[in-house]
């Protein structure tokens, strides 16, 4: 399975497994047992490495101070045989809760690098306890979770990390379950994502860059911005991570998500400490004079906990708010941010997450920031969607900050109408988050989205920055014409809010609408929308004008992804292809480049899962096919079992649809068949009435029961007499007497009516019973019953039956037959086969959703028109027209109808209304 799949399928087991425990404490148990298994893989594969032979390594223990020195002074740490998560595994039913807690003891005691590794497993030893009320149950769910997780591959390679990936993803997963604790450790990924973009585009010119987290949480923020900026650089070893954490248990996932993701140990510098009461500049207590040193960055990130509270006393002094204040006791949002500003390089950039709030209060808040907008730091400010962060609902801006920046105004990005609906949440997307990136690098006016201001600007505002005072994203009010809602038409103002249309098409609009005399009221020209705009010469041409520019789409991409498959860089490709779909669509204004990109974005996903596959394990993974494993319930239990076969990259399907495709068809015309049958039988039940219902179908009355149709069929076909069958049945009775051959031939030489010939015989020209009895049968098939009788239906019933039977069967036959077949075909396919394979499945849905989006265009506009055409189609006058003659014809009704004197009168008085 892919990395995806195994993390669902790691989430879906260890939530079940949770039961009462909290899903913020629980996090804390897995993710130190896959940390445990990294070091213990890591350990291994270092051993390996250096020659040391499986006897060597089973032999490994405290004892070998040579061996275990060489380990410590290389890993950082040193882990026995008898501990390695390995060991674990393979004591079986022998495994015990004391285990793990004599590893964690023994883990401690050897660590070389203390600064990196030291407590790093505090929080799995002592929530241990909470696994279960006694030894036994810890162990068995403690178990649980280490065979749960045994299949992670942990040797992580560039551009395949999928120890990472699972890492992030239970981290998000947790975060959902977690409720407000979620923002104590996780940032959302397409937040971090975004931070991580804007960032890494302004280093991305550097060789050497540090960058620092003061409220790391999990420290998913520092590793995007790794990954972000290792894009640009040639070695990812090129990047210092400084992290700061309060609570020990998050500072300890901040320092497994680090060494997990493979940065070395020299590069990661973290800290337990509260980021407000105890700034970075720190001293080694066994050289405090010397080893003093004030920490400066190129980046800073951060998403502090929101307004909480903090001791601002005796801080006026300190030189991380001297220049600018103090945030107030109650809110100190902008005490975390003064603090990230201060460690910045003079060409440094921060990004931070706040609560809207701090852009407009007023006070202290008000103070910090007229001096931050005077010192020109703001850069940028960019407003959030709301309810986007775990736990909290409230609208969020991120905030970009330097230390030196050559323009004085600020840009202002509201963003917070670009997201997607995920369950109850909020998300952004791949396209809103390039929106957004685009915006700050290309530092534009665009309406409703973006706005530079000028430090003059904010100033005459009272160093409000408030979102809507400067960007106005507000959709307009839907208006309704008044003259048009009377009379009708189809006013000039709203067919010109379509300007952008009649640009691209100049002919469209004359040939769509009929202005009236001397009114600025357009009718219109045909009834058939959607045709009439299609076999517009404009449209054509656009469309001929669109198919052109992408003529060469699918050669292009089969040269990037097969053809340089073996040199193209998986981080970087995505923009590769970006940027070509952005050029070949600069003279298609009505097309959305960030919709193209969303569309991208969209396959690309499934695409790189392919391309680190293959990366990693070579071509010849594509000719793989692995067990299906399913979870099905196994004697009461959830097991694994196989369920057929599975392609490691190329789907079934796929090999079945261009390479069986005979076999396939032939397959699905019985699919067909047996859908149609299955019809025919739906439509028949319905015509049955309640008593046939009750005698012929099954008990919870939904298919008929085939023991009653044979039954019902039986008694019908004994009140079938023809000579033949009558003489059958005469030769039935002689046969129960036992005659001698000779009586029976002269008994069947007697029998003219009889088709003998049809009947099997016996060796000796006699026939038998069940000859006798099946040729009957076939006698009575041919019985025509009145049509729509019951005995009708019955046979009918029994033919569909039948056939239904008889079908189930072959498409069983038929459907394993193919699938062993798939799998042969996909283990001998050759290179050039895979390569067409492969074009199908990459390059071919990626031309089709980029040859749509021009059919979206139209198609739109044709929306559009036709809901202008609607909007005024039913004016005021003729409804209330109608309704005046609906209720004189009622009035008149009334005279002829026939009522007592009280009904009479107040008839009488409803008349009287109707004709005023």
């Amino acid at each position: 399975m892919n990395k995806q799949q195994l993390a669902n399928k790691i989430w879906q087991s260890a939530n079940q497994m949770r039961s009462k425990i909290e899903a913020n404490e629980y996090k804390d148990y897995i993710i130190g047992f896959m940390f445990y298994k990294f070091l213990s893989d890591k350990e291994l594969q270092f051993l390996k490495a250096n020659d040391f032979t499986d006897e060597n390594i089973s032999s490994l223990t405290e004892e070998d101070v040579e061996a275990v020195e060489f380990i410590k002074e290389n890993l950082g740490y040193f882990i026995p045989y008898t501990h390695l998560f390995s060991t674990w595994i393979s004591k079986g039913s022998d495994f015990e809760i004391a285990n793990i807690r004599d590893a964690l003891n023994s883990f401690s005691r050897h660590i070389e690098n203390k600064k990196v590794f030291e407590g790093i497993f505090s929080t799995l030893q002592t929530g241990l306890s909470n696994l279960g009320k006694d030894a036994a149950s810890q162990t068995k769910a403690a178990s649980s979770l280490i065979h749960l997780i045994k299949s992670i591959p942990m040797d992580g390679k560039q551009d395949y990390d999928v120890l990472g990936f699972i890492y992030e993803y239970l981290l998000g997963m947790f975060a959902a379950n977690a409720g407000k604790k979620a923002g104590e450790f996780y940032t959302p990924h397409e937040v971090s994502l975004l931070m991580s973009e804007i960032i890494a585009d302004h280093l991305k010119d550097r060789d050497n860059i540090a960058i620092y987290d003061p409220t790391s949480g999990s420290g998913s923020l520092l590793i995007n911005i790794g990954q972000s900026i290792a894009r640009h650089i040639d070695s990812k070893n090129n990047v210092k991570y400084y992290a700061q954490e309060l609570k020990q248990n998050t500072y300890n996932l901040t320092r497994m998500n680090l060494i997990m993701r493979g940065v070395l140990p020299s590069n990661i510098f973290t800290r337990n400490a509260d980021t407000l009461e105890d700034d970075w500049p720190y001293f080694d207590e066994a050289d405090p004079v010397n080893s003093y040193n004030i920490l400066h960055v190129d980046a800073v990130v951060s998403n502090p906990p929101y307004s909480q509270e903090w001791d601002s006393a005796n801080k006026e002094s300190d030189p991380r708010y001297a220049r600018f204040g103090l945030a107030p006791k109650a809110k100190a949002d902008y005490a975390f941010l003064l603090h990230d500003l201060y460690h910045l390089k003079p060409d440094g950039i921060m990004a931070i997450v706040l609560p809207h709030g701090v852009l407009f209060r007023g006070g202290e808040e008000e103070k910090i920031r007229t001096n931050l907008i005077d010192y020109n730091h703001i850069d940028t400010i960019i407003g959030l969607p709301a309810n986007i962060f775990f736990g909290t609902g409230i609208p969020t801006v991120i905030i970009i900050l330097k230390q030196k920046r050559v323009n004085t105004d600020v840009l202002i990005i509201d963003a917070s109408k670009d997201f997607i609906k995920v369950g109850k949440d909020n998300q952004l997307q791949a396209s809103h988050i390039k929106k957004i990136t685009d915006a700050v690098i290309d530092r534009q006016n665009i309406n409703k989205y973006a706005r530079v201001v000028s430090q003059q600007d904010i100033r005459d505002q009272g160093y409000n920055l408030n979102i809507p005072r400067y960007v106005d994203s507000a959709e307009a009010a839907t208006a309704w014409d008044i003259y048009a809602t009377m009379f009708g038409g189809i006013p000039r103002n709203e067919i010109d809010a379509l300007a952008r249309y009649w640009i691209a098409f100049p002919s469209l609009k004359s040939s769509l609408f009929n202005q009236e005399e001397d009114k600025p009221y357009y009718e219109l020209a045909t009834t058939d929308i959607e045709p009439h705009i299609y076999q517009n010469n404009d449209v054509k041409a656009f469309f001929e004008r669109y198919r052109s520019g992408f003529a060469d789409f699918a050669d292009y991409l089969d040269q990037q992804l097969i053809t340089n498959l073996d040199n193209l860089k998986i981080s970087r490709q995505e923009d590769i292809l970006a940027n070509d779909i952005f050029t070949r669509l600069q003279d298609f204004l009505l097309i959305n480049k960030y919709t193209a990109y969303q569309a991208l974005d969209d396959q690309w996903q499934l695409i790189t899962v392919d391309l680190e596959i293959i990366k990693t394990e070579g071509f010849a993974a594509t000719t793989i096919v692995n067990p299906n494993m399913v979870l099905k319930k196994v004697n009461g239990k959830d097991e694994e079992v196989q369920e057929g076969w599975a392609g490691h990259i190329l789907p079934f399907n796929l090999v079945q649809q261009h390479l069986l495709a005979d076999r396939l068809q032939s397959l699905q015309d019985k699919e067909h068949q047996l859908t149609a049958v299955i019809g025919e039988l739906e439509s028949l039940i319905d015509e049955l009435s309640e008593e046939e219902k009750e005698k012929l179908l099954n008990d919870s009355n939904t298919s008929f029961a085939s023991s009653e149709i044979n039954k019902a069929l039986k008694a019908a076909y004994k009140d079938i007499e023809t000579l033949e069958i009558l003489s059958l049945n005469r030769y039935l009775v002689f046969l129960d007497r036992k005659p001698k051959k000779p009586e029976k031939l002269g008994f069947i030489a007697q029998e003219p009516s009889v088709n003998w010939a049809a009947i099997e015989a016996n060796k000796d020209g006699t026939y038998g019973k069940s000859a006798i009895n099946n040729y009957l049968k076939t006698l009575q098939a041919m019985h025509q019953f009145a049509a729509d009788s019951e005995e009708a239906r019955l046979v009918q019933a029994d033919g569909l039956l039948t056939q239904e039977k008889t079908l189930k069967i072959e498409i069983r036959d038929d459907s394993e037959a193919l699938h062993q077949l798939t799998k042969l075909v996909i283990e001998w396919l050759d290179d050039d086969t895979v390569n067409e394979l492969l074009h199908l499945k990459w390059v071919q849905p990626l031309v089709q959703v980029m040859a749509q989006l021009a059919d979206d265009v139209i198609s739109d506009l044709t929306g559009q028109v036709r809901a202008l055409a609607d909007k005024y189609a039913d004016t005021y006058t003729a409804t209330t027209n109608k309704l005046a003659a609906a209720e004189c014809q009622l009035a008149d009704m009334i005279d002829d109808l026939v009522a007592d004197e009280f009904d009479s009168a107040g008839l009488q008085a409803l008349q009287a209304i109707l004709k005023s």
